[in-house]
């Protein structure tokens, strides 16, 4: 799932990191909320309820903040970040701050053209995961923005024929789209992409129209045995583990107990520079005085931050990492590997 500008001996090189930073209790991912203004209107979210004004102690760079952590894993995200006009500047400055690493964004997709997406992929941006919740207008109205659906549907290609190979959809397990689960990754593959699933939690902002209820649990299972068939037979579109997919039906029927490592794989920097161990979370501390987190008895949620932080290394995600899937829908697309990073909100 690295995008075609890694070769294979980077993989070996990404482990080494990785074991380097599980083994000095350092994040392997950091989040750089770099905005929590935005122009959606999500009923899960309070990101657009953000004071305008917000946008005046937003920080310049995150340059230092990605020297000191040093991650192997670097998501730019919000609220929404293309809201930020010197968003390249501060992909850059990040890009040069961090030799070994992967940097994703995080967007809604309303905002992000195909030349937007040029100028942030020249920046450094490896993969751009765009939230999609449904292939039609439900998730225009989920969201907020009309014509969204279709503007994504859009923009992808375009990205890909200027060479953009990282392109993936976020996509958020919730009550009313499991039968759109399958169709969502048959048109990523259709389009050379990749999906990469987040389980719905009402910890947000505690609206539970997303929660997925007691009678839908069957479904759930069900549909969760098709996306692993699917992944098992063509790896590269999905890009969970499939430890982190087994594991949603046991968090829906309340069974998760193990103790969560928000803070000790994966951090949030707010657009301040604090660090909060989850999205969800209040601040703790800036990140010039940055103190490890333990783990955390907290269910509130099962986003892939948290379950794919605890998966195991399986030789599938070797698998995952290497695989590299082609667009199978036209010849207008050009091939190459999906990126996927290991973690991400999906939100």
């Amino acid at each position: 799932m690295l995008t075609r500008e890694f070769k294979p001996w980077h993989v070996p090189v990404f482990l080494v990191k990785y074991a380097y930073l599980t083994a000095t209790r350092r994040p392997v991912l950091v989040h750089f909320e770099v905005t929590m203004r935005c122009n959606a209107h999500c009923s899960f979210c309070d990101y657009w309820k953000t004071d305008p004004s917000a946008k005046a102690s937003e920080l310049v760079s995150f340059a230092d903040a990605a020297r000191f952590f040093n991650p192997m894993v670097i998501t730019f995200t919000g609220g929404e970040p293309t809201l930020r006009r010197d968003l390249e500047d501060i992909v850059s400055a990040v890009n040069k701050a961090v030799r070994l690493k992967y940097m994703t964004l995080i967007t809604h997709g309303g905002m992000l053209s195909p030349e937007r997406g040029r100028s942030l992929w020249k920046a450094g941006i490896n993969q751009f995961n765009i939230s999609l919740d449904y292939l039609d207008e439900r998730h225009d109205m989920a969201r907020g923005i009309p014509g969204l659906s279709a503007k994504i549907m859009r923009t992808v290609p375009r990205m890909r024929e200027m060479g953009i190979t990282g392109v993936r959809f976020n996509t958020v397990i919730k009550r009313d789209n499991l039968d759109q689960l399958l169709p969502i990754v048959n048109r990523a593959r259709e389009l050379g992409a990749g999906v990469n699933f987040s389980c719905y939690s009402d910890a947000k902002n505690g609206s539970t129209e997303g929660v997925i209820e007691r009678g839908q649990r069957q479904q759930l299972e069900e549909t969760i045995r098709e996306l692993l068939a699917f992944k098992r037979k063509t790896r590269g579109v999905i890009t969970n583990s499939d430890y982190y997919l087994e594991q949603i039906p046991r968090y829906v029927r309340g069974e998760i107990t193990e103790p969560c490592q928000s803070g000790m794989r994966t951090i949030h920097v707010d657009p301040m520079g604090r660090v909060k161990r989850c999205p969800d979370f209040p601040t703790d501390f800036h990140w010039t005085a940055f103190k490890k987190y333990e783990p955390i008895n907290c269910n509130a949620c099962y986003y892939a931050c948290r379950g794919e932080a605890q998966a195991p290394l399986r030789f599938s995600r070797v698998q995952d990492i290497m695989a590299s899937p082609k667009a199978t829908a036209t010849e207008n697309y050009l091939p190459g590997a999906v990126g996927g990073a290991a973690w991400g909100r999906g939100l």
